[in-house]
């Protein structure tokens, strides 16, 4: 995953993309709002937020390096 890091930086896109729908669809109550779901929401969003980090440091660290 050195190599790639856009791969890190579109999962954690997407599990912030997921940590921001699911509560909107509880709020809708277009989902019931359990723990579990609750937990996943939250779960997803911090998971994404760190997966977004990685892959923008990885990002960074390549681009200081230069081409190989």
């Amino acid at each position: 995953m050195r190599d790639r890091p856009w791969i890190l930086i579109l999962l954690g896109a997407a599990g912030l993309l997921a940590g921001m729908v699911l509560p909107f669809l509880m709020v809708l109550r277009i989902l019931a709002s359990t723990f579990a779901l609750n937990f996943l929401a939250f779960a997803s969003s911090v998971g994404g937020l760190f997966l977004g980090m990685l892959g923008l440091m990885d990002y960074v660290r390549s681009s200081r390096r230069g081409p190989d």
